[in-house]
């Protein structure tokens, strides 16, 4: 299944309490299992400004929902299209991901595109 990552600029997200981080996770929580098995929350970054989350989901009409449902923005929709990390210098091979395709991988060792679905 593609996976997403979504970022929703969310003024003095790093102010956040605890309760209030729980009160969101709740209910994000609760609009996935509205929506049924097709989509997954992985994880979410708290930073200054923003919130950046990780979804798995077959297309991001359903992580637009998502947000919608959740009362929350989707400022940018991108599907990752490959995952890179410190075992990818010692491999020969990358992850490819929906989209990409081995001679794309294979001119660029280290290359990651995203397709983004800007709002």
């Amino acid at each position: 299944m593609p996976k997403y990552i979504i970022e929703r600029e969310i003024p003095n997200a790093a102010a956040l309490s605890a309760a209030e981080l729980k009160a969101l996770a709740r209910r994000w929580c609760g609009v996935v299992h509205a929506l049924g098995p097709h989509i997954q929350w992985v994880q979410s970054f708290v930073t200054e400004d923003k919130i950046t989350c990780v979804y798995l989901a077959p297309h991001s009409e359903l992580i637009r929902e998502h947000a919608r449902l959740g009362g929350l923005p989707a400022d940018r929709v991108l599907e990752v299209a490959a995952i890179i990390d410190p075992t990818t210098a010692e491999s020969s091979e990358l992850a490819a991901g929906p989209g990409v395709d081995e001679d794309d991988l294979s001119s660029s060792v280290g290359r990651t595109r995203l397709r983004a679905y800007d709002t």
